[in-house]
């Protein structure tokens, strides 16, 4: 089975270059057509593509089109059977694509598999396996709350924890999304509306309303640095940018009353978060004080989205996140 994989770039030019090098490393023998499409970063990405990489089909976008639209920007030119979706802050683990391209072909009715993917020091990065978005979940998700109940059908992640073989999950990363190209085809692609954040939960979706399998494949693995794109960001960006695409997720999946209830739920979050994190901020070592007043000041960001957006009806996360780029 031929394979094309495309990997968005968005400042991320020396993760890039090691992600494109590990699957140089790993995948000689695979059939393989690679396409980078730029969201218009302009980070030199295309000039070390041409130098180090020239068999790499680099596309530039001229703006900042967002996350999904850049990958399907790339589609128009995959060519191949099954078609990779990967982020460029990755490091792809030897036979990763073989046996993840071996499972593909052996589950015909699979939408999207993934394989299991580590943190830099190896440990499971639980965020590679999620149940699909709910305003309940989104609301309680916390590092807290994840220790003191892993297995909780809340996050989805539990039957990936102890995994030998492949299983069917609810919704898998976005950071390495393999599927077939007809399939993709078939539910149209990442949605255009989402800017960044809510796509890949969105195509997981779809993909399992067109009763397909979403396949957490744990024989295989990659490397996952993460958030380097969200990095560059000011740290207000990524902690609305995420309520804006869950948002739009409910309201598109689930309908305004679900959309009113996240935002609702986020709204108690913020409140209830913030009033326990008021002994931290005037208590305490100086770095304890301070690592608690950034937290309050995220919070604090939420607060202020979930009350001016309460009662809109949400429509699109591309216009409202692509201003503040």
């Amino acid at each position: 089975m031929t394979l094309s994989v495309i990997v968005v770039n968005w400042r991320s030019k020396e993760y890039l270059r090691n992600c494109l090098l590990s699957i140089k490393l790993t995948a000689a023998e695979v059939p393989l057509q690679v396409i980078v499409v730029d969201g218009a970063s302009f980070d030199g990405c295309g000039e070390m593509l041409a130098v180090e990489f020239p068999e790499v089909l680099f596309i530039q976008s001229l703006e900042n089109i967002g996350f999904g639209r850049c990958n399907n920007l790339g589609f128009e030119r995959a060519t191949s059977e099954a078609v990779l979706f990967l982020n460029p802050d990755t490091e792809v683990k030897p036979s990763c694509f073989q046996t993840m391209l071996a499972e593909l072909e052996a589950h015909p009715t699979a939408g999207i598999l993934c394989p299991r993917i580590l943190n830099p020091d190896g440990s499971l990065q639980v965020s590679c396996v999620r149940a699909l978005p709910t305003p309940l979940n989104r609301a309680l998700d916390s590092t807290f709350c994840r220790r003191l109940f892993p297995n909780s059908r809340l996050w989805g992640v539990g039957a990936a924890l102890g995994a030998t073989r492949p299983i069917e999950v609810d919704a898998v990363s976005g950071a390495f999304m393999l599927m077939r190209s007809a399939v993709f085809r078939e539910v149209g692609g990442f949605t255009r509306e989402y800017f960044m954040y809510g796509e890949d939960m969105d195509l997981c979706a779809k993909v399992r309303s067109a009763a397909r399998a979403i396949v957490f494949v744990p024989n295989a693995s990659i490397i996952h640095f993460g958030g380097i794109s969200s990095s560059q960001q000011e740290s207000e960006f990524p902690t609305e940018n995420m309520r804006v695409g869950w948002n739009l997720y409910m309201y598109r999946h689930h309908g305004f009353g679900m959309a009113l209830w996240y935002r609702l739920l986020q709204l108690i979050s913020a409140l209830v978060r913030m009033g326990l994190l008021v002994p931290g901020c005037l208590f305490g070592s100086r770095s304890g004080r301070e690592e608690a007043r950034r937290s309050f000041s995220k919070w604090g960001c939420v607060l202020e989205w979930a009350s001016t957006q309460l009662f809109s009806v949400p429509t699109t996360s591309f216009q409202e996140t692509a201003s503040k780029i």
